[in-house]
């Protein structure tokens, strides 16, 4: 069980417009189909459980009509349930008093609009202070935070400007630096996006996984774009009809769709953006410790058909590689330890780095792709192959990707490792050895 805070929790969500509603209701949880409920009646949320955690943004998406946008506006209590609960700590909104309603929206939950919704005759720095004002704040007070707070979402000096003056992402800044003055325990953002140009919109999704990191805010975020919701959820909740189809999260979406419809929406995601390394990574195989001898080396090279190892000491962290002709001479020699012929020359990359980020250390790197943990520990490996066919064509998938050395063959390492045990002299080069070629 996980003891993350649930700060939002859903149970049997719907909301029915038109008369006769909770007939409506009733109808659908015995199987009648949404199109069939009659004309006049449309169900647009049906049947949604969900539960939100706090620190985490929570991506509701899907298409046009398929009840995301009348689900936030339940939770803002801009539209009654007609039936279910929606509980915002202990209080169901569902069924609270109209004063407690509005404390409810004035202190626990901010919100961001698609077409900013900012007050054009106050100047920027008053439209930030606006929920302060509200809450009973100071004059002096509320337009010091406020100033805190347009410092932190990249409007310091903007202040006194009004927003007509400001460009359209500039006054979705000062949106959510609005919603963030309130801090409030929960920030609904719908589609707050979709109204900015591409380049535009992609530079708030980074700034506000920014603020994120730093506030640790609750968020619920309304899209319907998927390529968003990859990028910015935690957690995503797809909608279909009025209906949740699938909960996950964004690797869940991607690589295990609950059904068709799912999966033939995330078919033309960018992969390369959304997963990453701990999603493809594989169990290390071709790994020594530092401690071991050049001879153990050439067995683990051996059994598993690679020409080079990595090297890891007693707690697992990565320390470089050895290569399989290095160790060999080591053996002709007589060598005890490898520590001589250790490269520190390994390719590393992080568990949370994503795939776009991988390809130029797999191109470089003669072994699969390490991947390390905080503390630098080896946890797995990326084979090149498994690389390419996660990211699919794309850039830097041409023909001038260098291929790895070969291995020393099976055969040439055995002659060595036996002869090495017969005690026969080994200073000629080995048959088949690149000495001997």
């Amino acid at each position: 069980m996980s003891n993350e805070e649930v700060v939002l929790r859903a149970e049997g969500l719907y909301k029915v417009f038109g008369r006769r509603g909770n007939e409506a209701v009733e109808r659908l949880r015995s199987g009648t189909p949404r199109d069939e409920l009659g004309s006049g009646t449309t169900a647009a949320v049906i049947d949604a459980s969900f539960h939100v955690n706090r620190g985490e943004i929570f991506v509701v998406m899907g298409l046009s009509g398929s009840g995301k946008s009348t689900l936030i506006r339940m939770i803002n209590g801009l539209h009654d349930a007609t039936a279910g609960s929606l509980l915002i700590g202990d209080d169901d909104i569902t069924k609270v008093s109209e004063k407690k309603l509005r404390e409810i929206r004035r202190d626990r939950i901010a919100m961001v609009f698609q077409h900013f919704a900012l007050l054009p005759h106050r100047t920027v720095i008053d439209n930030v202070a606006y929920p302060l004002e509200l809450q009973g704040v100071g004059t002096d007070e509320r337009r010091a935070k406020a100033n805190e707070i347009l410092d932190l979402v990249g409007l310091g000096g903007w202040g006194e400007k009004l927003p007509s003056q400001l460009s359209g992402g500039m006054q979705q800044r000062v949106g959510i630096a609005r919603a963030l003055a309130a801090d409030t325990e929960i920030l609904l953002m719908d589609e707050a996006f979709s109204a900015l140009d591409p380049l535009i919109r992609r530079e708030m999704q980074e700034q506000l996984v920014e603020l994120q990191d730093k506030l640790q805010k609750t968020i619920v975020f309304i899209t319907h774009d998927l390529n968003e919701a990859m990028f910015l959820g935690d957690r995503i909740a797809v909608m279909r009809d009025g209906r949740i189809v699938q909960i996950g999260t964004p690797e869940d979406i991607l690589t295990d769709p609950a059904n068709d419809y799912v999966e033939q929406f995330v078919q033309d995601v960018d992969r390369a953006r959304v997963l990453t390394a701990s999603n493809v990574m594989e169990k290390p195989l071709a790994v020594v410790n530092a401690t071991s001898g050049p001879r153990s080396a050439l067995k683990v090279m051996r059994d598993n058909h690679s020409s080079a190892a990595y090297v890891v000491d007693r707690d697992r962290k990565l320390i470089g590689t050895i290569e399989d002709r290095d160790a060999i001479r080591l053996v002709r020699k007589g060598e005890r330890s490898i520590t001589s012929v250790i490269k520190d020359d390994a390719t590393s990359v992080g568990v949370d780095d994503v795939l776009m980020d991988l390809f130029v250390p797999a191109v470089e790197s003669k072994l699969a792709v390490a991947v390390t943990d905080d503390s630098g520990r080896l946890v797995g490996v990326i084979p090149r192959v498994t690389l390419l066919a996660a990211l699919g064509p794309g850039p830097g998938a041409t023909e001038e990707i260098t291929l790895p050395t070969l291995p020393v063959s099976a055969h040439v390492i055995d002659q060595v490792l036996e002869a090495s045990e017969d005690g026969q002299p080994l200073e000629a080069p080995v048959a088949g050895s690149e000495e001997a070629r």
